[in-house]
């Protein structure tokens, strides 16, 4: 079982909503946790996968209209986009069929001993430690 959430941007936000998205992620992190404590005796694998920036047919879509509304190249739109969340390390947002793989992966018995982990798949933007 994966489940997904969202990364936060490094972006200054409005308070009310960075904590209420704070106080979600927390949650979802917990339960994930919680969950496969839970169903892992029964052998169920529980992991969280948390995407970054994904350059999805929708987020191309708002790519496309950020540059027809700016007059800008889309390639200076998804920068604008990228330096916007406080930049991305590898210098592109990640793929649809990157996330896809790292699903394909958690679901496979190469991954059998993997459980109650969150996989952060958004190009280095999160710093971990």
């Amino acid at each position: 079982m994966s489940f997904f959430t969202s990364r936060p941007s490094n972006t200054v936000c409005r308070y009310d909503a960075t904590l209420a998205y704070a106080a979600a992620k927390g949650a979802l992190n917990t339960y994930n946790k919680g969950l496969a404590n839970e169903v892992g005796p029964k052998g169920i694998r529980v992991n969280m996968i948390s995407p970054g920036f994904i350059e999805t047919s929708g987020a191309h879509g708002m790519i496309v209209q950020l540059s027809q509304s700016g007059g800008i190249s889309e390639d200076a739109a998804r920068q604008q986009i990228m330096n916007m969340i406080g930049g991305i390390p590898i210098g592109r947002p990640g793929q649809p069929e990157e996330v896809a793989e790292l699903v394909a992966f958690l679901a496979s018995d190469r991954a059998a001993s993997i459980h109650g982990a969150d996989y952060i798949i958004d190009g280095g933007t999160m710093p971990t430690a």
